[in-house]
């Protein structure tokens, strides 16, 4: 019956599973499990046969996504051949984690792409990112079996890196104040700069504030 089926299955996520799933019987219901072939991913993508969907791959393209990336998602959709997936894509990510092979090289540069979980500390960089880039709460919700910082630890992080962040660019960059003129003469208005000094030492505002009160 699966050999059967197989010939059915012409999506390319496929090429991201196990080729035969695993038949189960749960609670007088058939299901296929479809074991991510991911070297860390423990994931089972279960599909019930007596549904209307029962051959919808809805879920294993969201399982993807995530584990794999929507990049290499998307070069699969790309692909001509289901084959070329499973060889030169899955095969080459498990291989060295690249799938250059799989893309017409445009420009100069090495392509790579990584379809690992990040780990804890990568995390946390790119959820400081995101949270500074794109003005995020700190209160980030996911999946379960994914790890996510709390609230706290977001803020404190998102603090340090500003405080590092000023220090390095106070050293790149030096402080200059101007003082300058401005008027009106017959209608039209005029400026004129006076005199440029480099300041010594520049005083935030809210060290300013610590040091008055």
């Amino acid at each position: 019956m699966i050999a059967r089926l197989q010939k059915e299955w012409n999506s390319h996520v496929y090429a991201f599973f196990d080729p035969t799933p695993t038949i189960r019987v749960i609670d007088g219901r058939r299901a296929h499990e479809f074991q991510c072939c991911a070297r860390s991913c423990k994931v089972k993508i279960r599909r019930y046969l007596d549904t209307k969907d029962a051959r919808s791959t809805g879920n294993l393209r969201k399982h993807v996504k995530v584990c794999w990336g929507e990049e290499v998602l998307k070069a699969a959709d790309e692909a001509k051949h289901a084959n070329d997936v499973r060889t030169n894509i899955v095969g080459g990510i498990l291989r060295n984690g690249s799938i250059t092979a799989a893309f017409e090289r445009n420009g100069k540069g090495d392509i790579t792409y990584k379809h690992m979980q990040h780990t804890r500390a990568e995390t946390r960089a790119e959820i400081i990112r995101w949270v500074a880039e794109d003005l995020r709460p700190y209160q980030i919700t996911g999946r379960p079996e994914y790890y996510l910082p709390s609230p706290e630890t977001v803020s404190r992080d998102v603090r340090q890196v500003f405080v590092h962040t000023r220090k390095r660019i106070a050293k790149i960059y030096h402080a200059y104040v101007a003082f300058c003129v401005h008027l009106q003469h017959k209608g039209e208005t005029l400026s004129f700069p006076l005199d440029i000094i480099e300041l010594g030492k520049v005083v935030c505002f809210p060290d300013l504030i610590a040091t008055v009160f």
